[in-house]
Parts: C-alpha cells; sequence; structure tokens
C-alpha cells in the first residue's frame, strides 16, 4: 500500500511533448474503440433532451405565468433546480465518449448568507442556473435532434448497407419493387448484364462500406459539438477559478489561523510547566542559599549553589527547545534539507532518508518551516506511539505539477492505527499543512504500516501565515 501510495502521487503528469505519437492505422483503431461509447451517448442525450424540454417548458412558463402569485418564483427556481440536474446528467452521459472532463461549476458563491430568501433565490442569482436551463430547454433539444438524426443514418446505413445481402432477400418483391433494375438500365456501362437484385446489394454494399469507414469520424465530431456546447454552458467559468481560489484562501487563512493559536497555546503551556517552574525553584533556592550564608551553613549554601546550577542548565536548556520550535537556527542558516537531515539523525529511531537537494532552492520560508515541524512532530510521533522499529522520510518535488508541488512522506512499520481526531496532534498538523493551502493525509490500517503524506503547493502566497509552533 505505501508503495503504491507513493508512486501514485508522485507521478508527474505527462507533457504534450512526451506523450507517445500513434501511426495513421494506429489513431484510427483507437478511434473505433471509442466509437461505440460515443454512439451510445449520442442516442441517450436525445432521449435526455426530449425529456428536458418537455419538463422545463412545462415547469418554466407555468412560473413566469404565475410570478405574480407568491408560487410562480418557487416555480421558477425549481425549473432552474431541475435545469440542473439535466446538465449534470448530461456531462454524466459525456463520459461515454471518453472526451476530456467538464469541471463541476461553483454553485455557491463566496460570503453568500444562508438566510431562508437568500437561499431561495440563490439559483436566480447564478449565472450557471440559466445556462444550464438555456441548454436544457433550447439548445441541446435542438442540436440532439440534428446529431440523433445524423447517428441513425450513419448507423443504419453502415449496419443495413452491410448486411443488405442477408436480410433484403426476405423482403418480398413485387412488380417493380426491382429498383436496381432501373439503375442498370440507367448505366449500363456499370451495369450492363447484371440482375437488378445484384445491383441492389452492389449499391447497398459500397453505401455501407463508406459510412462504415467514416463512422468513427462522424461519430467524434458529433460527439465532439456536444462537447464544446457542454464546456460553453455546463462547464466552469473563469470566475469559478477566482471564487474557487478565494474559498481556498479564506479556508487556508483560517486553518493558519488555528494552527497559530494552538501554538501559541502550547507554547504558553510549554513555558508555564519548563522554564518557569525551573526559575520559581531557582530563585527559591537563591533565597535558601542567601539564609544559609547568612548563618554561616558553608556546606549547605553549597549544596544549594549546586542545585541552583542544575536548575538554571535546566531552563536555560528547555528555553533553547522552545526557541528551537519557534525559529531553528539550522533551518535558517543551512536550508530544509539540512535541517530535516539532523532532525532524522537526531529521532530515536533509524530513519532511512531521501530528500532531493533541490527542495532548498525551491521552497519559502514558511513552507520550510512548516514542513520541519510537521516532520519533527511525526518522528515524535512515530516514537512515541508507533512500536515502530524504523522510519523513512522521503521529500520530492513536483515541479510538473499544477501548481508545483513538494511532496513529503513518513512511512513507519509500526502497529499502525492512526486516525485524524479533532483536538490531537494529526488535526493540529492538518491545520498547519492547510494553512500553506495543503492536505495531509493519512493511511494507518490496524497492524501497520503507517504512512503520513503532506503535500503543499510552492506556489503558496509568502503573506500567508503558517502558525506558530507544532
Amino acid at each position: 500500500m505505501t508503495s503504491i501510495l507513493l508512486n501514485a502521487d508522485e507521478k508527474a503528469p505527462m507533457t504534450s511533448s512526451a506523450a507517445p505519437t500513434r501511426s495513421g492505422w494506429a489513431a484510427y483503431g483507437h478511434a473505433w474503440a471509442r466509437t461505440p461509447g460515443r454512439a451510445l451517448y449520442l442516442l441517450l442525450v436525445f432521449v435526455l433532451a426530449m425529456t428536458a424540454v418537455s419538463v422545463l417548458v412545462g415547469l418554466f412558463w407555468s412560473g413566469v405565468g404565475l410570478l405574480i402569485l407568491i408560487i410562480g418564483l418557487p416555480i421558477v427556481v425549481l425549473s432552474l433546480l431541475v435545469a440542473r440536474g439535466f446538465g449534470v446528467a448530461d456531462r454524466y452521459l459525456l463520459s461515454l465518449t471518453r472526451l476530456q472532463e467538464i469541471g463541476e461549476p461553483e454553485w455557491s458563491p463566496v460570503g453568500d448568507s444562508r438566510g431562508f430568501l437568500s437561499t431561495l433565490t440563490r439559483p436566480l442569482r447564478n449565472g450557471h442556473y440559466w445556462t444550464y436551463l438555456l441548454h436544457g430547454m433550447i439548445v441541446n433539444p435542438l442540436i440532439s435532434t440534428v446529431t440523433f438524426a445524423l447517428t441513425t443514418a450513419w448507423l443504419s446505413i453502415s449496419l443495413g448497407g452491410l448486411t443488405y445481402w442477408f436480410w433484403g432477400s426476405f423482403i418480398p418483391r413485387g412488380d417493380g419493387g426491382e429498383w436496381g433494375q432501373y439503375v442498370a438500365a440507367a448505366l449500363p456501362r456499370l451495369f450492363g448484364g447484371w440482375s437488378g437484385w445484384a445491383v441492389e446489394v452492389f449499391l447497398y454494399l459500397t453505401a455501407g462500406v463508406l459510412f462504415a469507414i467514416t463512422l468513427p469520424w462522424a461519430m467524434s465530431g458529433l460527439a465532439r459539438l456536444h462537447h464544446v456546447v457542454a464546456s460553453g454552458l455546463l462547464g466552469r467559468w473563469r470566475s469559478d477559478e477566482l471564487v474557487a481560489e478565494a474559498r481556498a484562501e479564506a479556508s487556508a487563512r483560517s486553518a493558519a489561523v488555528q494552527a497559530e493559536s494552538a501554538g501559541l497555546r502550547r507554547l504558553e503551556r510549554d513555558i508555564h510547566d519548563g522554564p518557569q517552574q525551573r526559575l520559581v525553584r531557582l530563585q527559591m533556592d537563591l533565597a535558601a542559599l542567601e539564609r544559609r550564608a547568612g548563618a554561616g551553613d558553608v556546606d549547605g549554601a553549597a549544596g544549594l549553589a549546586r542545585e541552583a546550577q542544575g536548575h538554571a542548565k535546566a531552563a536555560l536548556d528547555e528555553l533553547r527547545a522552545l526557541s528551537s520550535g519557534v525559529a531553528p537556527p539550522l533551518l535558517q542558516d543551512r536550508g530544509l534539507a539540512a535541517a530535516l537531515g539532523a532532525v532524522a539523525a537526531g529521532a530515536a529511531l533509524p530513519v532511512a532518508v531521501e530528500i532531493d537537494p533541490a527542495v532548498d532552492g525551491a521552497v519559502s520560508p514558511e513552507v520550510a518551516r512548516t514542513v520541519y515541524f510537521v516532520v519533527a512532530e511525526l518522528l515524535t510521533n512515530a516514537v512515541k506511539h508507533s512500536t515502530a522499529t524504523g522510519v523513512t522520510l522521503k521529500v520530492s518535488l513536483r515541479p510538473d505539477a499544477t501548481p508545483p508541488m513538494l511532496d513529503v512522506w513518513v512511512v513507519d512499520n509500526g502497529r499502525g492505527g492512526a486516525h485524524l481526531t479533532p483536538g490531537h496532534g494529526l488535526e493540529g498538523l492538518r491545520d498547519r499543512v492547510a494553512g500553506l493551502r495543503g492536505v495531509l493525509v493519512v493511511d494507518s490500517p490496524a497492524g501497520g504500516p503507517s504512512t503520513v503524506g503532506v503535500h503543499i503547493p510552492l506556489a503558496t502566497m509568502s503573506s500567508t501565515p503558517a502558525g506558530g509552533p507544532v
């Protein structure tokens, strides 16, 4: 499972320059392989279009006619919702053509209120609903009628022409029924001496062969016509990308704020439970040392001085550890690869490290800091909870992805069972990664192994806060 996850997520998309070229015959065979699905789509979409126009016309115009009454508005809204359903069904059927998938539009605007009236009128204020209505009530029925006629004609001539020699003999042939004899009489140089039946079979077979040869191109062209129309009326707009971008940015900032709040609370708790207690004890020891020194108890004062020195050293070590959690010096001085290597070397388990050296020049300081703390926390979790005997840390770049991605994998051979729980460590890590618009995936079946993957876009805005310490 681990190897499958690594390969699936790290595979870069194939560029057009690397795509294998097909010969003419191979391309023709490839087109033939897609012809049944496209022909089936062209037949089914006609049924869908006729159903849609019969439902939508009655529903929409009934609502328009009743707008003077209160009941008219909900009926119009209902017609828009039904149009959306027919449009989604059309996009689903388009998968039979094996053409490029059409993206789902953004149906809810960012920041839209949730009141009853706002929810009721939301379809009226969304242009996608109206284009879906236009597609289902006017455009698709017209196009489907034409493509259905051409599809049935092409299929019937192809199949009927190729098999006429068999089924044509069962057709009753009365006087004047053999039209082939008239063709033979009109073209004596071509069909001189041919029987009317032979001429009919030859002409039907010739038409069947020609239409069968061109069937893949005809089905492809008709299916692409539907696909182009559906892409324009049923697909995503440029504004949808902006809405999705704004929604993702808002979600990332919210996750970053939550992660920073949790980090600050943890830092405050660590300072209170660690260095603060040490310093309080140091203050008490110094006060006791002063009293004993004033009383002439040299040995007692020396013992208290040694204890105070130990508490001061422990407080200094804890403060250094906490400061490294805020801004690790190694990360700032030598980069992410060296910092992760140091974390792996200092772990209580053997860690096999595979780090792409190019990450140092590709990641921003926010991404590097987040990755450092996430990896450190994951290695700590593996030591504390997994009973693992070994860990693999892999960091790689996907520069050909859109946007370019940084992939981090931490795999241990422990007992598994890790999962995302609100208020616990992995949930906090996910929030922190989400603050950079990345994702954290966990695959940890009971019995192990456990795989945690972090995928962060390298095009993350530097202004997005990455949160406080983990």
